[in-house]
């Protein structure tokens, strides 16, 4: 896939109603002979409970060190949109979005910090990492609190 081989770029496209139906989007790696962190967050994510039915909100933070390809950012954010209606566990829901951004692209390392709001008073932090941090790579903090009525 070149960067010509996107097909949600640069024009409108629907909202999917499911992850299984989003279609996440690679590009080539203008710099991958050079080892760096590229970091998205969703402050606003969110999916369905699929006990309750009832919505969880969470910030997710994806830092990950590319190789060949990089995500595309819009087909990201409709891919992470596509959760909206998804009925799925916190640990589900994060450790699947890392899953799909490693095999689509690749990477030397990727991480995902799913960082939820309390449901039934308990608030649910996932983490899930592949691959080893380069050492010559600077990677910061995700930037998000632990939980005190974040």
């Amino acid at each position: 896939m070149s960067h010509l081989d996107v097909s949600q770029l640069g024009r409108p496209t629907a909202q999917p109603n499911s992850p299984e139906e989003a279609v996440l989007e690679r590009v080539p790696n203008p710099h991958a002979d050079t080892d760096y962190v590229a970091r998205f967050t969703a402050p606003e994510f969110t999916s369905i409970c699929p006990v309750t039915g009832q919505p969880d909100f969470a910030i997710l933070v994806i830092d990950y060190v590319p190789g060949d390809w990089l995500v595309e950012s819009k087909s990201l954010k409709l891919y992470l949109n596509s959760f909206r209606n998804h009925g799925a566990f916190h640990e589900d829901c994060t450790v699947a979005i890392g899953r799909k951004l490693a095999d689509l692209l690749g990477p030397r390392f990727l991480r995902i910090g799913g960082y939820w709001f309390p449901r039934g008073g308990i608030p649910i932090d996932v983490f899930w990492q592949t691959g080893e941090l380069p050492r010559n790579v600077f990677l910061p903090d995700q930037g998000v609190p632990p939980y005190r009525a974040r």
